[in-house]
């Protein structure tokens, strides 16, 4: 009787689990509307090549901001985002002192990075390129980023929310950064990862 009950409570275990699954890729491209980035989901990540023999990853927990989306009139769409700089962490506390500190980011002087965007282009619902301007260091450039609609769908909490991948490669030296070039590499790739809550 036990073994029967196990049985059935896994299978309906299983079956919530694919239900769920479903609900949550119900879109493949994000319903019109504003979303507001969701943090604790989303994050800016990097790689940096050291000495030309490794890479090594780094990120920014904090970021805040939103986007907004409709298919119909695509030059509405727009995207701005704020990331702390003070909340970056590379896995070892003494790097992330020294990549805060002066000869870096400089994250008393310049404690916020931002992005706004100036254009969207999809080509396909779920892919496309993201344009803008990206503010690090004190310098404001534009940048390009290629854009991954990752998908959309209603949470459990009542809610609808979308989210997207973007990539780019910059030069660090383009935004005064230029401590060590000849050790730390001068391009770097840059990942956002954002999830949307629909307002």
């Amino acid at each position: 009787m036990n073994k029967a009950i196990a049985t059935l409570a896994a299978a309906l275990a299983l079956q919530s689990g694919i239900v769920l699954a479903d609900a949550y890729q119900v879109q493949n491209s994000s319903p019109a509307g504003t979303y507001k980035i969701d943090p604790t989901h989303s994050m800016v990540q990097f790689w940096v090549g050291h000495m030309g023999v490794s890479e090594f990853p780094g990120r920014f927990d904090a970021i805040s901001g939103s986007f907004t989306v409709d298919a119909a009139h695509q030059e509405a769409d727009k995207v701005s985002v704020a990331v702390p700089i003070d909340s970056l962490d590379t896995n070892f506390d003494k790097r992330n002192k020294d990549l805060l500190g002066p000869d870096f980011f400089n994250a008393k002087q310049f404690p916020t990075m931002t992005f706004t965007s100036t254009g969207v282009k999809m080509k396909n619902a779920n892919e496309g390129t993201l344009t803008g301007n990206l503010t690090l260091h004190g310098v404001t450039r534009p940048v390009t980023f290629t854009l991954r609609h990752v998908g959309a769908g209603p949470d459990p909490w009542g809610g609808y929310r979308s989210g997207y991948v973007a990539k780019t490669t910059i030069r660090r030296s383009d935004f005064g950064m230029n401590y060590m070039l000849n050790g730390i590499s001068d391009a770097i790739e840059v990942q956002l990862n954002i999830e949307g809550k629909r307002q």
